[in-house]
């Protein structure tokens, strides 16, 4: 049963950290229903997590790839430098700053004290307005290319709230986009470029403190479990969110976002 569990898990994690209905609140709430106690139940998430990072990667491969080349080429003399990508990586650096520092300071005391089902009601129901307000007053005409730093960093600021379980990272970032005229479409993949460093540094950073060894083997393969699935789902789920987002509204993950608010009081009140 905790093999199949581990899966649902996996799962869950490919679907929503993409969509915009929140990854980590839909996870604090299987582990409440579920009971699914692992000896660190956060190091499983964070093997989660590393799977979705891992289709974001693949998906993305072109562009990162010519990040890389467009900095690399910084350093090779009389080379002539591809202005817009190394644009877009300053972009993403700015981009970063925020959630890096308030992840590194942060994360344990706000993970400690929001990591619970009735935050996830809270955050479920006021980003729905956002996604709302939005779609509703957004002028989306900039690619991700156009905007400014200190918009980029204020994105970054807005991905520093997705610490918060119930927020929803993708979903928050497309909607600080749209905000500075992005398109939706633009704005994601902004969204999704932009959880590259802050997942692969904080994945990175728990994986080496996490005692590995000390897990026993059936938890081990539990593990591998949730990472394949949440990677193999991910990246499908990333190609279906990329084209539904060139012509459909924010507005049905926002009404998906409060009936599960609605469902999740209604079950935190009689049980």
């Amino acid at each position: 049963m905790l093999y199949f569990y581990s899966l649902i898990l996996g799962i869950v994690q490919g679907i929503t950290e993409f969509i915009p209905v929140s990854s980590s609140g839909h996870l604090v709430i299987l582990h409440d229903l579920l009971k699914f106690n692992l000896q660190d139940s956060l190091a499983f998430d964070v093997a989660l997590h590393l799977g979705t990072l891992l289709a974001v990667v693949i998906y993305f491969r072109v562009e990162l790839l010519k990040y890389i080349v467009a900095v690399l080429e910084l350093f090779i003399p009389n080379r002539q430098v591809n202005k817009k990508d190394l644009s877009e990586v300053g972009l993403l650096i700015y981009g970063t700053i925020p959630a890096a520092i308030i992840g590194f300071l942060f994360e344990e005391q706000i993970k400690n004290v929001f990591r619970n089902s009735w935050t996830v009601v809270i955050t479920l129901v006021l980003v729905s307005v956002l996604f709302f307000a939005a779609e509703r007053f957004s002028r989306q005409k900039k690619n991700f290319s156009e905007i400014g730093f200190w918009q980029a960093f204020y994105i970054g600021c807005a991905q520093a709230l997705a610490l918060i379980p119930g927020v929803s990272r993708s979903g928050i970032t497309i909607v600080a986009g749209m905000s500075t005229k992005m398109k939706r479409y633009e704005a994601a993949r902004f969204s999704f470029l932009l959880s590259v460093p802050v997942v692969l540094g904080a994945g990175l950073f728990k994986f080496l403190d996490i005692e590995w060894g000390d897990l026993p083997p059936v938890e081990m393969a539990l593990f591998i479990i949730g990472f394949l699935s949440s990677f193999v789902v991910g990246y499908i789920v990333i190609k279906f969110l990329m084209k539904f987002l060139q012509k459909n509204k924010l507005n049905v993950f926002a009404w998906y976002r409060l009936g599960l608010a609605l469902l999740l009081l209604i079950w935190l009140l009689v049980k």
